[in-house]
């Protein structure tokens, strides 16, 4: 669907054309014409400061620039009126009788509204989460997920054809150290004097996958050489880990296109074959008795190793690989990672490896989520009752629910610490954001279902929908297209949860002061009940957005 303000900006530019043609201003290239929601919703629905910007080229002032751009406006059935602003600027306000014909056009699409097609089909994917898989995930993975499947799902509803990935980082050091730690506890379930190595992991769940292991399997990796018992154990404690977290990720309402093994870069040579390919652009230096990808020469402070001296690939090796198997082979036309603060120094030379590879690095976008602080009230959780380590993901979610989770994890933008506080979270009160939104569209559901005992059906005759909290929230609703613009384009999901809050405290006051069904009125019910149906679509679809539950009753 077209957006009302690109409507608004075409209007304007029609307008400016027509009065450069019959000479009331001057020739010269029109820019780019702004249209923007105005702070003070006195000024109307849009404004735009066109005339500002044309002011230099036509040497005149904005003000008049602006009378005259207005004079030449086509008429519209959506613009009620249209003023001149004191420093220039063009305000709009939209009519009445066509804001409330609007209720209608919600209604016939349904869960298509909101619909935008900004992505044209582009091939899209986003990896997100992608923790180690050394541990269980934490509460900050969870911020990462509902994020990433947030913005996923955003830039479906924008046109983009999404792929949502999970990297499994099952290859390296770090999983050796992971072996050794389960073989360690495993080892001790028997009386063993296996150590868990220094730089390996002490956390109870290691020792809890080798009870179970233990329990399972008996001795049989005693009784196997140590080295092909260290990797068999491994990689059962490694699945265990991966299918925690794919259990994490589905109780989060969370569901990956594909959970892709860093192994298989490995296993397909596709590490090894990159860096030849690297070789072959002249990015590559050997010293040291190691392979540097040359970054230097591409505007990094330094080069960067992706071969050890001891001829084991790093991290970095197998990201380029991952990155030419996403762009190179799969044919991603955009990716979007998402990672934590502790990456934030990877972008950079993550982006020169793209372009070394002959991808343009404006292909791959990066955000960066900080951390979140756990609390209850004003008193910080900083570690789990269970373990004495940090709070899992699991804690979190089987402490306050998946709506919870969701809705809190996107209530700030990803660059902005935030604070979970995790009584409010399980507050069954207006205090509560989610709680008080979901309880909008239950109630909205009531509504519904009393009017359908009292006999109401039907459409209503919109037209008779004229009081000004019936406009506020029609109004309301219909930003709906642009914030999936606007979210998709910025790549900012968390503006759904302040919409929803600000479409929820509209139709509260809505409910107030416009009693819905009144027997002595009936077409006036119908019509009131027709933009009910329309707030709950919208509600349900901003919902649905965010992965929370648009509820029927509470």
């Amino acid at each position: 669907m077209s957006l009302i303000r690109d409507e608004i900006a075409a209007l304007l530019a029609k307008a400016a054309e027509a009065a450069q043609h019959d000479g009331s201003l001057p020739a010269s290239a029109l820019p780019e014409v702004p249209v923007e929601r105005p702070q003070n919703t006195e000024h109307g629905d849009y404004a735009s400061t066109l005339p500002l910007k044309l002011a230099r080229a036509a040497r005149m002032s904005p003000m008049a620039i602006a009378r005259i751009v207005v004079e030449h406006l086509s008429q519209s059935d959506y613009v009620g009126s249209v003023e001149v602003g004191g420093a220039g600027f063009i305000n709009f306000t939209l009519a009445d009788a066509w804001l409330a014909k609007q209720v209608a056009a919600v209604l016939a699409a349904g869960k298509s509204f909101g619909d935008v097609d900004l992505g044209h089909g582009a091939k899209a994917q986003v990896e997100f989460v992608s923790a180690n898989p050394t541990g269980p995930l934490h509460a900050g993975s969870g911020r990462g997920a509902a994020l990433g499947d947030t913005l996923a799902g955003l830039l479906a509803k924008a046109g983009y054809q999404v792929e949502r990935e999970y990297y499994v980082n099952d290859a390296g050091t770090r999983m050796a150290a992971f072996f050794a730690s389960a073989f360690a506890r495993y080892a001790q379930q028997f009386g063993g004097d296996e150590q868990v190595p220094a730089d390996g992991y002490q956390g109870q769940y290691v020792s809890e996958l080798a009870r179970d292991l233990a329990r399972e399997y008996g001795r049989h990796f005693l009784e196997l050489p140590r080295e092909k018992a260290m990797d068999e154990l491994g990689r059962l404690a490694l699945n265990r880990m991966v299918e925690r977290a794919r259990g994490d990720m589905d109780d989060l309402g969370v569901f990956f296109d594909r959970w892709f093994r860093e192994q298989s870069l490995f296993d397909t040579n596709l590490v090894g074959d990159t860096i030849c390919l690297l070789r072959e652009r002249g990015h590559i230096a050997e010293r040291e008795g190691a392979v540097w990808f040359t970054t230097s020469a591409l505007g990094e402070d330094k080069d960067n190793v992706l071969v050890r001296s001891n001829g084991i690939p790093t991290y970095f090796a197998s990201d380029i690989a991952y990155h030419r198997d996403k762009f190179l082979l799969r044919g991603f036309e955009w990716v979007i990672d998402i990672w934590g603060a502790d990456h934030q120094g990877h972008v950079p030379r993550m982006k020169a490896g793209i372009e070394a590879l002959g991808v343009a690095p404006e292909r791959l976008t990066v955000l960066i989520h900080q951390m979140i602080t756990l609390k209850r009230g004003n008193e910080i959780v900083r570690m789990s009752k269970r373990t004495g380590d940090i709070v899992t993901l699991r804690e979190v979610l089987d402490e306050v629910g998946r709506d919870a989770c969701r809705f809190f994890f996107l209530a700030r933008s990803a660059d902005s610490q935030m604070d979970f506080d995790l009584e409010l979270a399980k507050e069954q009160s207006n205090d509560n954001p989610v709680y008080y939104v979901q309880y909008a569209h239950a109630r909205i559901a009531s509504i519904l279902r009393y009017a359908a005992e009292q006999g109401f059906g039907g459409a209503g005759e919109v037209a008779l929908l004229r009081h000004p909290a019936e406009l506020a929230l029609i109004r309301q609703m219909l930003l709906f297209p642009e914030l999936v613009a606007d979210a998709a384009q910025r790549l900012e999901p968390h503006r759904l949860p302040y919409y929803a809050q600000e479409l929820a405290r509209l139709f509260h006051l809505f409910y107030q002061q416009c009693r819905v069904v009144v027997t002595e009125e009936p077409e006036l019910s119908r019509a009131r009940l027709s933009l009910v149906k329309a707030a709950q679509i919208v509600l349900a679809n901003a919902l649905g957005l965010m992965g929370v539950n648009a509820p029927e009753q509470m």
